[in-house]
């Protein structure tokens, strides 16, 4: 197996087509052909099926494209290593890191501009990602360090630094009757439409148990996989979000209302770096500048 049949599962998964996919990657169609068919030997596996000209990807050729993804992120970092080495190491430093996706908008440019005053000639590379992923690639080593929830027992190749705990919360639009509220509980929320991060985390299991406990079935009305998302839609008056404190105040620029929600729940966040991997001056800076951006960001 080599990395060209990894680009090519990749950009298959891409443009669904061997035509597309030669024309992106400046290969025959042929070319393509075979290099899928020889990993689709190599693996025993068949990646895709056929239908009238199209490819239609397999549930395993969806599951290896997240590891093969990381593999092709590992070996452009690798070139890109060698391709510093081979200038003398004159080019700037690199420093990569890991945020959640809901820390983009806001969290991530200021958080960057503060960094750069003390380390303008440092490049930086940023990765947007679910914690279970930020954790891979830390672990990985394809990037430096990860801000991510901590959900319980960590992997033995990664160290955490605790940085900010937070507390759920109800988000909803300015001028929600809700908002009369000091504190808001399931009683409360009663036939008001929902919005709720997916049902897989853990945070969201013991929600679901609140509710169940308290006798009150609950009117969902949009499930997100991200906090930014759930605020914004509650910006909207789609409906109350319950999400945490932490990325609620993230995003108080919108024109929402955040209630404390009781019984409440906690969540704890943290820095992950590869265990007994000493880190560079200049992520270590870049980790103190996040800690300071992370005080600022939770302040009343």
């Amino acid at each position: 197996m080599n990395f060209r049949q990894l680009e090519v599962l990749r950009t298959l998964l891409a443009t669904g087509s061997t035509i597309a996919a030669a024309k992106t990657m400046g290969l025959s169609q042929s070319g393509v052909s075979r290099l899928l068919q020889q990993l689709e030997e190599e693996l025993s596996l068949t990646l895709f099926a056929r239908d009238k000209g199209r490819l239609i990807a397999t549930p395993e050729a969806m599951k290896l494209a997240e590891d093969a993804e990381h593999i092709l992120l590992g070996i452009d970092r690798f070139t890109n290593l060698a391709q510093d080495l081979r200038s003398g190491a004159v080019g700037p430093e690199v420093v990569r890191i890991g945020l959640p996706n809901s820390m983009s908008e806001t969290f991530a440019p200021a958080m960057l501009a503060d960094y750069a005053k003390d380390f303008p000639g440092v490049r930086v590379e940023t990765f947007f990602d679910t914690t279970v992923a930020i954790a891979r690639l830390v672990e990985q080593r394809i990037i430096d360090f990860g801000f991510l929830r901590y959900e319980g027992q960590l992997s033995a190749g990664l160290e955490m630094q605790p940085v900010a705990t937070g507390l759920s919360v109800c988000v909803m639009e300015k001028g929600h009757t809700l908002s009369q509220h000091e504190t808001v509980t399931p009683k409360e929320l009663r036939g008001v439409p929902l919005i709720l991060i997916g049902r897989r985390r853990p945070t969201r299991v013991m929600l679901d148990e609140i509710f169940r406990k308290a006798g009150v079935p609950q009117k969902v009305k949009i499930e997100t996989h991200s906090n930014s998302s759930a605020c914004a839609y509650a910006a909207y008056g789609l409906g109350v979000a319950i999400i945490s404190s932490f990325f609620a105040n993230l995003h108080r620029h919108l024109p929402i209302e955040i209630r404390p929600f009781s019984p409440h729940l906690t969540q704890d966040f943290g820095v992950a770096t590869a265990a007994g991997v000493p880190l560079s001056l200049a992520a270590q800076a870049m980790i103190d500048c996040l800690k300071r951006q992370v005080a600022a960001s939770q302040q009343p």
